[in-house]
């Protein structure tokens, strides 16, 4: 049994670092507007969801008219980021100004039902548009690197290692933003007190709808890199993808960015090898498709024993 799970384990850790990169990306959305609302928007999931379809809808028309061939494929994948995220980036901002504004003095439960109702929202306009151009609400994309790399056992797409890339480019990016402009340290002083903000002429709103179009336009463009990665997206990939990444962004510290990158490899990690590992440590009991059921049941434990997350601080309540 060991030997054959040492055996396996540089695979898994291949392919939970790639599964863990889309996790932490789209973990960064959770985490960014909760340090800001104390908010769990539920519909990021969705917009996730959005941006591998606007992402695969790009490619499709660039294949349909011909400049797919005539252009390099790097070139080809970066319009489709560019577009997703600049659509989802305005899209969460629609959201947030909509949905969220309204209701940011309300209970916290009402902003919470609002955003499961725009995730659902979001699926059936999708599912609609989807089957209404493509005549189904299941889409094959376009993979534009399909090639594969053998290191000895270990077999990495091309896919991957692009998917790998992108997302450390763009949460380094986020990390130097954060800590390194003036709107970054806006964005820190809003999380810390809107109100001591607003006093010293930080306009809240703006920060906020800042925040929403970063964290929106970062999971539009991971859609666009899952879409790539898996080749099938759906109208429905956002949900259960949605509530692994708000696991990672609550097992790394909700409202901690480098918690919610942490967190998001770590599950991806653990994920793949309770895919390739449950039926060998159980007997053929568990197979891969248990591997949902032992994410959560990581949540739950997180939970349980360090509510605050790996990363996260005790918060005392004031007086």
């Amino acid at each position: 049994m060991l030997a054959q799970i040492l055996q396996n384990l540089p695979q898994v850790l291949v392919d939970g670092i790639t599964l863990g990169a889309v996790y932490a990306t789209v973990a960064l959305g959770y985490t960014m507007v909760y340090g800001i609302l104390e908010l769990i928007n539920f519909a990021h999931g969705e917009i996730f969801m959005t941006g591998a379809f606007v992402g695969t809808a790009v490619l499709m028309g660039l294949n349909a008219a011909g400049v797919l061939q005539a252009i390099p494929k790097a070139a080809a994948l970066l319009i489709a980021l560019v577009v997703a995220m600049v659509i989802t980036g305005f899209l969460g901002v629609g959201i947030e100004r909509v949905a969220y504004r309204p209701l940011r003095n309300a209970p916290r439960l009402i902003p919470l039902i609002s955003a499961i109702g725009v995730s659902f929202v979001l699926q059936d306009v999708v599912r609609f548009i989807a089957e209404w151009r493509t005549g189904n609400y299941i889409v094959t994309g376009i993979a534009l690197y399909d090639s594969e790399i053998s290191l000895g056992s270990v077999t990495v797409k091309t896919n991957a290692l692009i998917v790998l890339g992108a997302a450390i480019v763009m949460m380094a990016g986020l990390g130097l933003f954060v800590q390194r402009t003036k709107w970054g340290a806006a964005m820190r002083a809003v999380a810390e007190d809107k109100d001591t903000a607003a006093l010293m002429s930080i306009n809240v709103n703006k920060v906020i709808a800042l925040t929403f179009f970063i964290g929106s336009a970062l999971g539009g463009a991971t859609g666009v890199l899952f879409a790539q990665q898996y080749g099938t997206i759906d109208p429905y990939i956002g949900f259960i993808l949605g509530l692994k990444a708000f696991t990672a962004a609550v097992l790394g510290g909700i409202g901690n960015i480098r918690g919610a990158m942490f967190g998001g490899f770590l599950l991806g990690i653990l994920e793949m090898f309770a895919s390739a590992e449950l039926g060998v440590l159980t007997g053929g009991v568990l197979g891969a498709e248990y591997k949902d059921v032992f994410a959560f049941l990581i949540l739950i434990a997180v939970l349980l024993f360090k509510p605050e997350g790996l990363f996260g601080q005790v918060v005392k309540e004031k007086v």
